[in-house]
């Protein structure tokens, strides 16, 4: 062998060795950054603020169907669904559980405050599930464009507690699936802005100009704050 076939040897080697170190390197660095881009983006402001971040579109309804919207489902499979985990998660404490039968698939009893009334009850069939920014709403907002996956995790969002709320059956069905342009609940109409407005950021929806010029008329007098994180 050559002198110079035993300096080729050594490079090669070397060489080998810096592009596999940078490729390392790489790797590492994606996925350091992966976290930070699944977590979504968080915005944090003032009421108005947040209706200004909410674009304005005209809302379009068409091919609506609430089945486009599969819920409610087990997401994490210990049996309760994503009715059975909100009731759970909002029952006033004071007040224990009771389950229809001894696997605690489904709630029976304990006591829910329903704030758009400000009525308790301790009947878990007088406390509907609302998904305060409703399906259709959602849809003709941008969810027509969203892949049945993703209108899945909108109706069974557990991931922000103003996304689903217990309320009065019949005080849901009254809202149906208007908007704050049409109605608001009899109390805490503040409130219910501020998560209305945090609702539609979270999920990327727009909102049509009638309903925007309510959500600017309450963002002027409500001292309210919106933080949230994309979904």
């Amino acid at each position: 062998m050559t002198h110079s076939r035993m300096l080729i040897r050594p490079l090669h080697r070397g060489l080998a060795a810096l592009l596999a170190a940078a490729l390392v390197a790489l790797l590492l660095a994606t996925r350091l950054a992966a976290p930070a881009s699944a977590a979504g983006t968080t915005f944090s402001g003032t009421l108005a603020q947040g209706v200004a971040q909410i674009p304005t579109a005209t809302e379009n309804n068409s091919g609506y169907d609430r089945t486009l919207f599969p819920h409610w489902i087990d997401a994490d499979g210990d049996c309760q669904n994503t009715r059975a985990e909100v009731l759970i998660s909002e029952r006033e404490t004071d007040t224990p559980l009771t389950y229809t039968s001894s696997t605690n698939c489904t709630v029976a009893t304990g006591r829910w405050f329903s704030y758009y009334d400000r009525v308790s009850w301790t009947d878990a069939s007088d406390i509907d599930i609302d998904h305060l920014v409703p399906l259709a709403e959602a849809w003709g907002s941008g969810a027509s464009t969203w892949t049945t996956a993703r209108r899945q995790a909108y109706a069974n969002d557990l991931g922000d507690y103003r996304t689903l709320v217990g309320v009065t059956d019949s005080v849901n069905q009254s809202k149906s699936d208007q908007d704050p342009a049409t109605w608001l609940p009899t109390y805490d109409k503040c409130r219910y802005i501020a998560e209305w407005v945090a609702v539609k950021i979270r999920w990327g929806l727009s909102a049509d100009s009638a309903e925007k010029k309510v959500l600017d008329q309450y963002a002027s007098t409500c001292s309210n704050t919106v933080t949230v994180t994309t979904a």
